[in-house]
């Protein structure tokens, strides 16, 4: 409501007469909305970065982006300047779009495989905590206030800060070293520094036969990626997932919470302390993700997840439509949202990112994070600028677009994307070679020798046995 007003000030300030509804919806939604379009922008540089300037290099060279939004948002009021916010809100969504790929991509790089989907969780875990920092913040007793708005905006900075004081120690993704830039000694260095220990010997192995295995060290481009048949099924996984993550609904829940509890029938002065409550339910759902997707899987939780909100975006489509009738409908309906919000947390909100990294080798992964995230934001977009219009003619049937989705990427995921935790990239890739079931047991990584480094990790003259089982 505060932006809402500072738009409509400004806009009589320089042409003499206020906004009339539509136009102020149109501009806030842009407003919402242009985060996710600048998202997209920066996901389609990920697969370029991160080859030219590695993962934990990107990163940091993209932080600077943070610092230029912050200052615009921050100052936007000053300078009486609603386009300062909006192109502010776009450039931190370059940064998020970069962010978003890159990090579930060095994570997944630099961990063990029994930790890979713990590991991959934690960037949903942080947004969550993000999301309820930013709840507990616009509080009207804290930052929520008319003067203070831009400030709150401006916030954005302080954990970009953090992460270029503490990133530069930690060590470049091994499996880029290696694999790509084929530097085994600052390998070893940066595996001895993650797995804290010295005998980095089979892990070493293990990335040296995933490089055997490419028919090229280069890394393909999208293009290249797109057309290529042998990888049909695991880009279309990856498509549906990433697009079904923001098609969800969550967006719609997300960027129009406050709205949503208002024609639920909470009272206007609860709201931000309701809004609060899902934040707190955000990171216990995704926890308990974190924690169980090592020991349940990937497939349990994404279709877990998707069909527990489908479910729920039935239920909240009920409630809404009898709740004059129905006293008790409007609590059913925030319920409903709640229970949108943990079936998210606990599974779609991190697992496509995970599932994006493990479907693909060294050489497609780029270009594979490239598409998903491309998509990931469109949708995006496309959610946070359609859903108030969707919501204007359609009502509380809005909702069951949503319903639709979900229960479609839950059906989707039963049938296609097979079980990949606690296996190496090679055991996956084989999981999806031509003719092979996804439900065949692949042969384990054990079983696959090769001759021993000697000293520091120089390889000898090397032939590959395999012991059969």
């Amino acid at each position: 409501q505060h932006i809402k007003s500072f738009y409509n000030a400004t806009w009589i300030q320089r042409y003499g007469e206020s906004l009339t509804s539509s136009p102020l919806t149109i501009l806030y939604s842009l407003t919402v909305s242009v985060f996710a379009l600048g998202g997209m922008l920066g996901s389609l540089f990920v697969g370029v970065l991160v080859c030219r300037f590695g993962r934990k290099g990107t990163i940091l060279r993209s932080a600077p982006l943070v610092f230029i939004a912050g200052a615009m948002m921050g100052f936007s009021r000053l300078l009486g300047s609603p386009e300062m916010v909006i192109v502010g809100r776009f450039i931190t969504g370059i940064h998020s779009g970069i962010s978003l790929s890159v990090v579930p991509m060095y994570l997944g790089e630099v961990s063990p495989k029994n930790l890979r989907g713990f590991l991959g969780f934690m960037p949903s875990i942080f947004i969550c905590l993000g999301v309820f920092t930013a709840q507990v913040l616009g509080l009207p007793e804290l930052l929520g206030k008319d003067e203070t708005w831009p400030l709150f905006l401006a916030m954005v900075v302080v954990p970009t800060f953090v992460q270029i004081c503490t990133l530069p120690f930690f060590p470049e993704s091994p499996r880029y070293l290696l694999i790509d830039k084929s530097n085994v000694h600052a390998t070893i260095d940066a595996l001895r520094c993650f797995r804290g220990k010295y005998d980095v010997q089979d892990v070493i192995e293990e990335m040296q036969e995933e490089q055997r295995s490419l028919t090229s060290a280069e890394n393909v481009s999208v293009c290249q990626l797109l057309l290529d048949r042998t990888l049909f099924w695991q880009i279309l996984s990856v498509i549906v997932v990433n697009m079904g993550m923001q098609l969800s609904g969550i967006d719609a829940i997300w960027f129009y919470t406050n709205s949503i509890f208002e024609n639920a029938g909470i009272p206007l002065a609860e709201i931000p302390y309701t809004t609060v409550g899902t934040g707190a339910v955000e990171i216990i759902a995704g926890t308990i993700g974190c924690f169980t997707v090592e020991k349940l899987g990937r497939r349990p939780l994404m279709i877990g997840g998707f069909t527990f909100m489908g479910f729920c975006c039935a239920g909240i489509t009920v409630a809404l439509v009898f709740q004059a009738q129905i006293a008790w409908m409007r609590y059913a309906s925030v319920i409903f949202v709640i229970g949108i919000i943990a079936g998210f947390c606990i599974g779609p909100a991190g697992l496509p990112f995970i599932i994006t990294g493990e479907l693909f080798m060294q050489s497609h992964r780029p270009a594979a994070f490239t598409v998903g995230g491309t998509l990931n934001w469109l949708s995006n977009f496309t959610v946070g600028f359609v859903f108030p219009f969707l919501q204007e003619s359609a009502g509380a049937f809005c909702y069951l677009v949503f319903c639709g989705v979900c229960l479609f990427v839950a059906i989707y995921v039963y049938l296609v994307i097979p079980e990949t935790k606690n296996k190496t990239f090679l055991e996956i890739s084989e999981m999806f070679s031509p003719g092979k079931s996804l439900s065949e047991p692949v042969m384990p990584a054990d079983n696959v020798k090769l001759r021993k480094l000697n000293g520091y990790g120089t390889m000898e003259n090397s032939s590959l046995e395999i012991s059969l089982p």
